[in-house]
């Protein structure tokens, strides 16, 4: 799995390493930092790709993020690749826990889901909230699902 920074450097492929030396960094330098996981898609010319970002915030001191892509030409109807994004997201947040416990790091797992039933994504809303929560992390949606609505929309 290939993580790359905003710029486009390409992180060690140990992104559980990546991570723990980032906070480790970000904890020497005095940042209070959180991190939000999240997940957007897009569908062109019959091939979805998806990017998942982490997002790591400073407290007052804007922040930063890491990021993976990955296409796939199998089709999806909308609540079926939402939930995809979801998953992709609590894949990272779960294979990134033991070392954000270890930093006493807060999590947030961010769905590109509207909360608001007027808008089509809304349709997966409840499995997506069941599924995050129910592995244990904090839920966001739209409006205040940042890493997925703007971070991970900007770079798909």
């Amino acid at each position: 799995m290939i993580w790359k920074t905003l710029k486009g450097a390409i992180l060690d492929n140990d992104i559980v390493k990546v991570v723990d030396d980032t906070l480790r960094r970000e904890k020497e330098l005095g940042y209070h930092t959180r991190i939000c996981i999240g997940t957007d898609s897009q569908v062109t010319s019959g091939v979805t790709e998806f990017a998942t970002v982490i997002v790591f915030v400073r407290r007052r001191q804007g922040g930063f993020m890491y990021i993976h892509k990955e296409k796939t030409a199998q089709p999806f109807g909308l609540k079926e690749r939402m939930i995809s994004e979801v998953s992709k997201s609590v894949q990272i947040a779960y294979l990134l826990q033991p070392t954000l416990e270890k930093h006493h790091v807060k999590l947030e797992v961010h769905a590109d889901i509207n909360s608001d039933p007027g808008f089509k994504s809304h349709a997966a809303f409840n499995e997506a909230m069941g599924y995050i929560k129910g592995m244990g992390f904090e839920f966001k949606a739209k409006p205040d699902a940042f890493a997925s609505s703007y971070c991970a929309d900007k770079v798909i």
